[in-house]
Parts: structure tokens; sequence; C-alpha cells
């Protein structure tokens, strides 16, 4: 029978700091002359081996993306997107190319409710041995109402969300990377901590590699429906329509830069 698990390792959980839920504990991302694992470096921004592989049968990376603690995606300049997700993702790809993983994922956690343990903003690469994500993944949670459409990067809010509810996708095709692909992940990123009409302290970033596209989808973090959780069935709003003209209206006016104009006000 084909492996549907993922083996945790509660020895090694337990050691984990959680700088998230305690603010007095040091960051371990900020030591940087301490840090050690590197596999890649560029600027700011460093790939390691992950200290505390929690889980069996993978091989766990992390990616910290700044030297800044305090720092947050949607507050990067422009030039460290593109910089931090072109890294990103050609280790992600490297990976996945070096066929020594049934699958690799790509993921970024943000917040008290998002799963991470580490405030210092970091994403994380991991290879699994014996599990292939994609056959769980149906292309259909990528489909939605088209928030913007540029150079052949599509960003859209989904209306088969996977968990339910709100969440915004970007694609583009994986041979190169296009700008705009940054700039609407980060184009959602701050519209959940700043316009969201529910109070949201807390977000993901999934990447996924599927028939030669990449997509992230950026899904708001709250307390799971139990509908989901119990039996695994997502809801789908009834104000997605009104919530895309909402997005539209406030990143999408012809001939305006809204994001940096956003980023200004704050």
């Amino acid at each position: 029978m084909k492996n549907r698990f993922l083996l945790f390792n509660t020895s090694i959980g337990v050691k984990k700091p959680e700088s998230i839920k305690n603010k007095q504990q040091a960051c371990p991302f900020c030591d940087r002359e301490q840090l050690t694992g590197i596999l890649a470096e560029e600027g700011s921004i460093m790939l390691l081996k992950n200290k505390f592989p929690v889980l069996e049968n993978a091989f766990q990376t992390v990616l910290i993306e700044t030297d800044e603690c305090e720092e947050e995606f949607s507050d990067y300049k422009e030039e460290h997107v593109h910089t931090l997700l072109q890294f990103g993702i050609k280790h992600w790809l490297d990976m996945e190319r070096s066929g020594e993983y049934e699958s690799v994922i790509f993921f970024k956690n943000h917040g008290p409710l998002s799963g991470g343990t580490i405030a210092h903003p970091h994403m994380q690469i991991i290879g699994l041995n014996d599990i292939d994500y994609t056959e769980n993944i149906d292309e259909e949670i990528f489909q939605g109402f088209m928030l913007a459409e540029i150079n052949g990067v599509e960003f859209t809010l989904s209306t088969s969300p996977r968990i339910g509810f709100y969440e915004l996708n970007v694609q583009m095709s994986h041979y190169t990377y296009k700008e705009e692909f940054g700039r609407f992940v980060q184009v959602a990123v701050h519209y959940l901590l700043n316009h969201f009409p529910f109070k949201c302290s807390s977000y993901n970033i999934f990447f996924h590699h599927i028939n030669q596209k990449v997509y992230a989808k950026i899904v708001p973090r709250f307390v799971t429906t139990p509908l989901y959780i119990g039996y695994s069935i997502p809801q789908i709003p009834n104000n997605l329509e009104w919530m895309s003209r909402q997005i539209r209206s406030i990143y999408f006016k012809e001939g305006t830069d809204l994001l940096t104009q956003e980023q200004n006000k704050e």
C-alpha cells in the first residue's frame, strides 16, 4: 500500500524553539554566525538544512528570507521579492529534478495560526522520500475569479477552494520566472493583512508544480472549520464576486502602482 502519512518525530519536535509564542526566546535565525548546514546564500537570503528535522523519510531545509527579524513579506521592496522567489523556486525545482525524492514541497508560514514556530521570516523546502503531494491536488482549486492577468501570469480568487472560504492563487509557466508572479503574491499577502474584511494575522503560501506550471496558493489562516476537519467538506462563501471587485479596485486601477501607494500610507 502506498504511504499516505508523514512520521513526525516527537522527541525532536519538543526541542524546537517557538519564538512566535514565546517573544522572550532568542531568535535562532538572527545569530547568523552560529548557523550551520548552509546550502546556498544570496545576499541576506540563506538556504540551510533544518536543525530540527522532525519529519522522517524527508530532507528538510529552511529558507531564511532576510536578516531583518521584524520584516514581513508584504513590506519587502519589490527587488527583494523577486530575488527571494527566484532563489526559492530555483532550489525547489532543482531538488525536484534531482530525482532523489518522490516529490518536493515548498511553503511559507506566517503568524500564530499558520502552523509555524519561528517568527523570523522564512520558508521551507522539503524533499519527501515516499509521498507524491501532487496526487492530492486537483487543478480545479487554482481556478476562480480573474483578478489580473499580465504577461501570461494569472491572479485569481478561488471558486473551488481546497480548504474552503478564501484562497488566492497566482500561476505562471515553470520555464521562466516573471516579475508579475512575485508582484501578485505580494499583493495577495498585503490584501490579507490590510484589507481583508476579517481580521487576519496569519497566512500560508503553498507552492505547487503541476503540468508545467508553478502555482502559489495564498491562504488566510483562522481556526479551521469543523466541517472540513471532520468531513473534508470545503465551504464557499457567497461574497467572492464582491471580494474580487474589491481587490481589483484597490490594486489594479490602470496606470497606478497601488501596492506602493498602500505601503507608503502605512
